[in-house]
């Protein structure tokens, strides 16, 4: 089972692989993910692993998944990002990450949860629809250079 931890500086580059394999024209550049984990106090990245490597930065270890969640204020939160590696999908680790960035917007006292989807990932949509988010809105045009459009979701904590 991949175990999840906290992204370091030293998982980019096996992010970014993941990345362009998944997302290709939408990929993050490496920029945005130094960017990203740059901001400590509002940003929380995991990655999921396949053995105990990712905790050496000389020894690269086999990601198979990450996410993002970007916390605004002490109200809302958002999924900046989730991916699982083609190889390990449809065996609950993307459920997994998406319910520990959930569990930490929870315990950062957000009262919602919003996020993006490609609005033709039926299989994304679904699993946010399972963790109690709901569609609210649609950015035309949204990812680019693709042109594809965007589901915004929001689940709202109790």
């Amino acid at each position: 089972m991949a175990r999840l931890r906290p992204m370091r500086w030293w998982d980019i580059e096996p992010v970014l692989r993941l990345e362009r394999t998944l997302f290709v024209d939408d990929a993050w550049t490496e920029g945005v993910f130094w960017s990203e984990l740059a901001e400590r106090a509002t940003r929380h990245y995991l990655v999921a692993d396949a053995d105990e490597a990712g905790d050496d930065p000389d020894e690269e270890a086999d990601v198979l998944g990450y996410a993002g969640l970007c916390v605004y204020g002490r109200d809302e939160a958002f999924v900046q990002t989730i991916a699982v590696a083609p190889a390990a999908q449809r065996h609950g680790l993307g459920t997994r990450l998406l319910t520990a960035l959930i569990d930490e917007s929870v315990a950062r006292g957000c009262r919602q949860l919003d996020l993006e989807v490609r609005a033709d990932n039926a299989t994304a949509i679904n699993l946010y629809a399972r963790h109690g988010f709901t569609q609210i809105g649609r950015r035309r045009g949204y990812y680019q250079p693709s042109g594809a459009d965007a589901i915004v979701m929001r689940r709202k904590s109790s």
